[in-house]
């Protein structure tokens, strides 16, 4: 009775969290009829996979696709190599008032993105990176490090005892080799975390691509998205299509990387 209950209680609590991704993939294949209702259909009467060919017809979002998928995986990559290269510096290189820096360098989370936006416009502008294929460097430049990602690499890394790294030495391991050929491999999952949450933040973001992006061809997906509310008097299953459609690699990755997020969120909170 007891698991019984749990699991009701549980089902209960994801209905509100999951019902708007269950209408938005449902929604993208109803009908006029069935979204204009009243009450609004719950089920598609039919599968109406032509809204996701209006939509891609309305704006570009195949082009917009690819921007996106380029931009995230630029970031992505950047953000996991630049942490693992600052986290292992904090974790174990020596330094002076190693803790004062790291102090500092964690101060840059409490700093909120709004608040840095215009100068890292005017940054970014000044330098020319708004026109052409610079727009491409201009969406990435302000995003290949983060101290998130940083922080999370060390608190995996310094669960790894000393004596790895000492024996890394007397083996005649240096820095580079160590962290390369033992460290990443054993961070494995800390390393696939801080992946998927830079991918998601990368893939969400709209307001930077906003203001940067002067030329259509550069335009991110989630721009295209909005882009439809304004298109076919606001048909709201062309808006669902594509909204499926931004959601579908988010929703892919959080599925099959959800157990490298719960390991690599949890590293370093026990010994």
């Amino acid at each position: 009775m007891r698991r019984a209950l749990l699991w009701a209680v549980l089902v209960l609590a994801a209905v509100p969290v999951l019902f708007p991704l269950y209408y938005a993939l449902a929604g993208g294949v109803m009908g006029a009829r069935d979204l204009t209702a009243y009450p609004p259909a719950l089920v598609p009467t039919g599968l109406h996979l032509d809204n996701y060919a209006q939509a891609l017809r309305s704006v570009p979002l195949g082009r917009e696709y690819l921007n996106s998928a380029l931009q995230s995986g630029i970031i992505t990559l950047f953000q996991i190599v630049t942490s693992i290269l600052a986290a292992y510096a904090f974790a174990f290189l020596p330094m002076r008032a190693r803790a004062v820096v790291f102090g500092l360098f964690l101060s840059t989370l409490m700093v909120p993105w709004e608040a840095i936006i215009i100068p890292n416009y005017l940054a970014i502008s000044s330098l020319g990176l708004t026109k052409g294929p610079l727009t491409y460097l201009g969406l990435v430049l302000p995003f290949l490090a983060s101290a998130f990602g940083t922080f999370l690499l060390r608190q995996a890394f310094l669960q790894f005892p000393s004596e790895l790294r000492d024996a890394a030495v007397v083996d005649g391991c240096g820095h580079l080799r160590f962290l390369w050929r033992i460290l990443v491999p054993l961070a494995r999952p800390s390393i696939a975390a801080v992946g998927v949450y830079v991918f998601l933040s990368a893939w969400n973001q709209y307001f930077w691509p906003l203001i940067l992006v002067r030329d259509p061809q550069y335009q991110t997906l989630q721009i295209g998205v909005t882009q439809l509310n304004d298109v076919e008097a606001a048909d709201p299953g062309l808006i669902l299509a594509g909204v499926s459609m931004a959601l579908l690699p988010t929703l892919f990755i959080v599925i099959f990387g959800q157990r490298f997020i719960v390991r690599g969120l949890t590293a370093g909170a026990v010994k």
